[in-house]
């Protein structure tokens, strides 16, 4: 039983990365970045392609994961979101086209393959990343043995958890963020500069998502298509947890993780989904707002 709880735990891991970014971006900015998915998708890439030119680890690939991504959202969020502020309708549609060309830019070997020219571990086909061997097998916690890798999962998840509520509880950069969540406008009379903070904030969420898509690379096979779900799993626990609420982001990822992993071990993935779906519905009927939310839109 407890192997199960912890594969659940693992799962709200990745849940909590992935919603971490989306929850301070809709918070802050209004933004339905449909892209994110595919953020966690290049994540997964670029330890593929780590491994393959750099003969690098997951050890490796991590930062250079959370660098590549979060370039890559400052200029997702600098050429088409920056523009669409307020247009909440208009960002989901234009970051879901976003999303579609980025799966086919990687389907496509970054469009390379018109010029007969081939990227390996990039591609319609599947890719797998080695774990490294210190990860391997199972390691021993109160007297029982989990999964060594899983525990990796949870041990950088918290990390980063600690550091995302230091930087926005403990640093100017944060008490901008969260200004800019109340109130933009009020925000922006008070002399913060919201385009840099609503830039910098975009690229963090996207540096997140790289890093969720590094772990998920280790028990996941890595392919173009890997990223959407994700982000309908990710915008389940922000709204689960509130618009812009850091404790119920993470209070609603391993609240899903759980159920979703203990289901699956007794039933199968499908029912798993179909409880947290119904989960998430019962949760909306009684507290539309979110668990622990403090802002609606």
């Amino acid at each position: 039983m407890v192997d199960i709880l912890f594969i659940g735990l693992s799962l709200g891991s990745i849940l909590l990365l992935i919603a971490l970014g989306l929850s301070i971006t809709y918070g802050a900015m209004g933004v339905i970045n449909m892209a994110h998915g595919e953020l966690v998708m290049i994540g997964a890439y670029t330890a593929v392609l780590a491994g393959i030119y750099l003969g690098a680890n997951i050890f490796v690939a991590m930062p250079l994961a959370f660098v590549a991504t979060a370039l890559l959202g400052w200029l997702i969020e600098a050429v088409v979101v920056r523009r669409l502020y307020g247009r909440l309708l208009d960002t989901l549609l234009a970051t879901w086209g976003v999303a579609i060309l980025i799966q086919q830019a990687v389907r496509l070997e970054l469009g390379l393959t018109f010029f007969g020219i081939q990227i390996p571990g990039l591609g319609p086909g599947l890719q797998n990343v080695s774990v490294p061997e210190i990860l391997s097998g199972t390691v021993a916690i109160f007297g029982e043995e989990v999964n060594a890798y899983r525990t990796f999962i949870i041990f950088v998840t918290i990390v980063l958890t600690v550091l995302t509520w230091w930087i926005l509880y403990r640093t100017p950069i944060g008490t901008q963020v969260r200004a800019i969540i109340r109130n933009p406008q009020m925000a922006a009379a008070c002399g913060i500069d919201v385009k840099r903070v609503n830039a910098m904030t975009f690229a963090y969420g996207s540096g997140l998502a790289g890093v969720a898509g590094v772990m998920m690379s280790g028990f996941k096979t890595v392919f173009p298509d890997m990223g959407t779900p994700m982000v309908v799993d990710g915008f389940l626990v922000v709204v689960v947890g509130g618009v812009g609420s850091l404790l119920g982001t993470v209070a609603a990822a391993g609240l899903l993780g759980e159920i979703n992993g203990v289901f699956a071990s007794v039933t199968n993935d499908i029912l798993a989904r179909a409880v947290v779906f119904a989960t998430v519905i019962l949760i909306l009927i009684l507290k539309p707002a979110g668990l622990f939310s403090f802002k609606g839109r």
